[in-house]
Order: structure tokens, then C-alpha cells, then sequence
């Protein structure tokens, strides 16, 4: 047996970028559907990202849902790099008149469905199959299941926000797609730990023995990382390992003044810049992860995701306000201006920031002199704030 319905947008992919797709087309009346895989539990505990550009929490904000980020989260005001076991800091607002907040994305999450839950929104979980018709048409519609029972849903548009492995960006014809494609030869060992951070800002470490990050989630919640090879096996790498070796990567001053203390999570992250384009077919708009997917060293993937969102929301808003196509046509030219810019941002910090295998010394040369450079210059330093900080969308 199969149930039929109809809404104006469905969105597939119940992460952040679908729920605040599916929150700002709600607010102006827009009625839509989120469709999401997984189960509400399992997206909740995914551990994403924390850094938020300053266009990202001003959105959110915007849109009412920004309040426990507020009260919560931390704003920095700049970011540190360490090299040759000196240590430096870049003053965001003092360039640029602007800030990052610290808040995980699995706060985000909370906080939208939250919201969705207040406004009765309708977010279907754990619904399989998800399979798109007729995207060429003025009538295309969206076919699921839930517990074997299948559903179509009638829409006008679709918003495909389900993610690298979703199945939404395989619905525009491989002869139209273009993918830019840099896969980086290692990746991030990192872990989680209840352990007060090691500084009030962020650390980025250039070393010999690899590329370190010291983050942090709250007061009492810790993220760290150091480089590793892409076949990196988790067992080798016991905590008291990875804290010796995090301490050895940081500035002496720094790494004594490590707290230390037993991972709740550890992992292997690959890196890799992926771009492909079109992100519109027909009546199929794709946007964050589904679209690209850039090295977490810029701190970009959740809040590129955001500025999607933006552009796609304020065009399905012309639309339905106006009966204009016309921002929904130019929707993947708009997205995508600001996509390159920060993939190149996150490629540029990961060349300056990384070992990479089997280069030479002129390549160690030259970051040193990079690194050497941003240190004494206040117009690379603004440039590289400008970038950090987020560019407008």
C-alpha cells in the first residue's frame, strides 16, 4: 500500500543544512518535508565541526535559532599558529572587525530540530529507499519508506542536502557533472577528552613530525588532532601515545601546559578537496556535503554547507514571493562563487600547515618563509583572517 501527500519543497537529509533549509522556508510560509535516513539519536551523535563563521551564527540568528549558541558557545577573537617552537596569533577582530564562535555542530543539530519540533514541522526519520522522480517536469515527487511502508510525497521542488554519500547528487546526469577532485596523501588522528582545553583559541601546529590541531568543544571538552597516515590502525595508537606525540608537535611552552586525560572517541579523518558541478538538474537543488566537500583545516564544510543554504533559501523564497525563476536558475553560479573561494582558503592551509610526503626541502623552505611572512605582515594576516572569519556571503 502506498500513502500519497503533497508540500511545495522536500529536502533530503536531515542534517544541519536541511533542517535550517527546511526552518527559514517554514518562517516565510513555504510549506516543505525533510526526509533523513537515519534515526533522530543517530544524527544527534554524530561529531562534527565547531567553528562558525561570523556570516554563519549572524543567519542563524536571524532565524531565531542561535540563542543556547549565545549563552553557550565561544567567541574567539583571533587564532594561533605555531612553527619552529614560536607561537603567534592572528587578531580576527582587530583586522577584520569580526569573530568565530566555538559551538559543535551536534549543538546546531539540537537547536533545529528543536525548532522543528516547535513549529510542528514535518521531519521523517529513518525513511529508506528515498528514490526521485520526474526532477525535468513542473510535477516531480519523491518516493520512501518507512518501516516497509511506502510514500509518495508531491512536490515542486527538491533540495538534496543528504550528505557525500547521499543519494541525491547521482540524480544529475553523469554527461552534465564536472568533478574537481584533490585527495590529500594522509589524514587527521583525532580524539575527544573531558580535559579543559589547552588554550582560550584555537591552535594550528606546523612540525616536522606532522600537522597538529588543538581545539575545543566546551570548558571541559577537548579536540584534538595530529597528521597520520591514511592506514592508520586506531589500536596502534593507544591515549598515552597520541598525548606524547600531540606534546611533541606543540611549542614547549605550550605542550606543558597539556591536561591530559582518557579519549571519549577517536578517529581517522581523510582529507580531500571534492568540487562538483552543477548543483542544480531541473527542479533538484544540491547544497553542503552533497555538492562538495573541502579538508577540514579552514574550518569550512559545515559553515559552506550555511552559506548554500542562503543562497538556495533565498531564492525558493523570490520564487514562491515573486514567481521569478531567476535566482533559482543563477542558484548554482551564486553558490559556487563563494564554494572555490573557500576550497582554495582550506587547500592553502593545508599545503602551509602539513608534511607531505616524499617533498623536498625547497617545499619545507617555503613554508618557513610563508609562515615567517604571516608573522611579520599585517596584509597577510588580514587576508588570512578575512578568509577564517568568513567571507560575505
Amino acid at each position: 500500500m502506498t500513502t500519497s501527500s503533497a508540500t511545495k519543497v522536500v529536502i533530503v537529509g536531515g542534517g544541519p543544512a536541511g533542517t535550517l533549509l527546511s526552518h527559514i522556508l517554514d518562517s516565510h510560509g513555504i510549506d516543505n518535508v525533510v526526509l533523513e535516513l537515519r534515526s533522530r539519536d543517530y544524527v544527534l551523535g554524530r561529531i562534527r565541526a565547531g567553528v562558525i563563521e561570523q556570516g554563519s551564527a549572524d543567519l542563524l540568528r536571524k532565524y531565531g535559532v542561535a540563542n543556547r549558541m549565545d549563552h553557550e558557545g565561544f567567541s574567539h577573537e583571533g587564532v594561533n599558529l605555531a612553527w619552529a617552537g614560536r607561537l603567534f596569533r592572528v587578531d580576527f577582530v582587530g583586522l577584520t572587525g569580526s569573530l568565530v564562535t566555538i559551538y559543535g555542530q551536534t549543538q546546531i543539530q539540537r537547536d533545529l530540530y528543536e525548532a522543528r519540533d516547535a513549529a510542528d514541522a514535518t521531519v521523517v526519520f529513518e525513511a529508506e529507499n528515498v528514490t526521485l522522480h520526474d526532477l525535468d517536469t513542473n510535477r516531480p515527487s519523491v518516493t520512501y519508506e518507512v518501516r516497509g511502508e511506502r510514500q509518495t510525497v508531491q512536490c515542486e521542488f527538491v533540495a538534496g542536502c543528504d550528505g557525500t554519500h547521499g543519494t541525491s547528487s547521482s540524480y544529475i546526469p553523469a554527461e552534465l557533472v564536472k568533478t574537481y577532485e584533490n585527495v590529500y596523501p594522509f589524514g587527521w588522528l583525532g580524539i575527544l577528552s573531558e580535559t579543559p582545553p589547552i588554550n582560550d583559541e584555537l591552535i594550528y601546529a606546523n612540525h616536522p613530525r606532522g600537522f597538529a590541531l588543538c581545539s575545543m568543544r566546551d570548558p571541559l571538552l577537548s579536540r584534538y588532532y595530529i597528521q597520520c597516515p591514511l592506514d592508520t590502525d586506531l589500536e596502534a595508537w593507544p591515549d598515552d601515545r597520541f598525548w606524547e606525540e600531540l606534546g611533541k608537535r606543540l611549542p614547549a611552552q605550550v605542550a606543558e601546559t597539556l591536561v591530559t586525560g582518557p579519549s571519549i572517541d577517536k578517529s581517522v579523518t581523510p582529507l580531500a578537496s571534492v568540487v562538483r558541478e552543477p548543483m542544480q538538474h531541473g527542479k533538484l537543488f544540491l547544497a553542503g556535503d552533497a555538492a562538495h566537500v573541502v579538508p577540514p583545516t579552514g574550518a569550512k564544510g559545515l559553515n559552506l554547507a550555511i552559506s548554500d543554504i542562503y543562497h538556495l533559501s533565498a531564492a525558493l523564497i523570490e520564487y514562491y514571493e515573486s514567481g521569478s525563476m531567476a535566482a533559482l536558475d543563477c542558484y548554482t553560479e551564486r553558490a559556487l562563487t563563494r564554494v572555490w573561494k573557500a576550497v582554495r582558503f582550506s587547500w592553502w592551509m593545508t599545503n602551509l600547515m602539513h608534511q607531505f610526503p616524499g617533498e623536498g626541502a625547497f617545499a619545507l623552505k617555503m613554508q618557513e618563509a610563508e609562515l615567517g611572512y604571516l608573522a611579520s605582515s599585517t596584509a597577510a594576516q588580514t587576508a588570512l583572517a578575512e578568509n577564517y572569519v568568513g567571507l560575505p556571503f
